[in-house]
């Protein structure tokens, strides 16, 4: 797991697509299948959590003086 969390959120898309698109061919058996759709959960996991930090640091970067975040950029 390590491994992955090391994964820029660019190399974590692109495992997920390749994945999605071995799963559309829809020729896998189904235990291959049920791997690579588990393997894809992670994988969205793994993008939700980096993209949720990236808006977190915007929020961070984004707060006024006084605490506020300014709304335009939201």
């Amino acid at each position: 797991m390590s491994e992955n969390k090391a994964r820029s959120f660019e190399e974590s898309l692109e495992a997920l697509e390749t994945r999605v698109r071995k799963l559309e061919a829809g020729d896998l058996p189904l235990e291959e299948a049920l791997g690579l759709f588990e393997e894809g959960i992670e994988l969205t996991r793994e993008c939700h959590e980096k993209l949720d930090a990236a808006d977190q640091k915007i929020v961070e970067l984004t707060r006024s003086n006084e605490g506020d975040v300014d709304e335009v950029l939201r």
